[in-house]
């Protein structure tokens, strides 16, 4: 009168599982209280690339030697 486990059984659990853990990163990922985070971190790779007007200024060790 028990339950068995089958290997039908336990795949099927193992597909219940990955679902409801992909719908929950769909939700947390197109949240939109998440937006102002995930905007943020877009431009993490140019963090580190100068302003414009940075770039126009002259760098004090420069020469200005022709």
């Amino acid at each position: 009168m028990g339950f068995e486990f089958d290997a039908g059984t336990i795949r099927g659990l193992g597909t219940l599982v990955v679902a409801i853990a992909f719908i929950g990163l769909s939700l947390w990922v197109f949240s939109p209280r998440r937006k102002s985070e995930f905007d943020d971190a877009t431009m993490l790779p140019f963090a580190d690339e100068p302003s414009p007007t940075d770039a126009q200024a002259e760098p004090a060790t420069r020469s200005t030697r022709p």
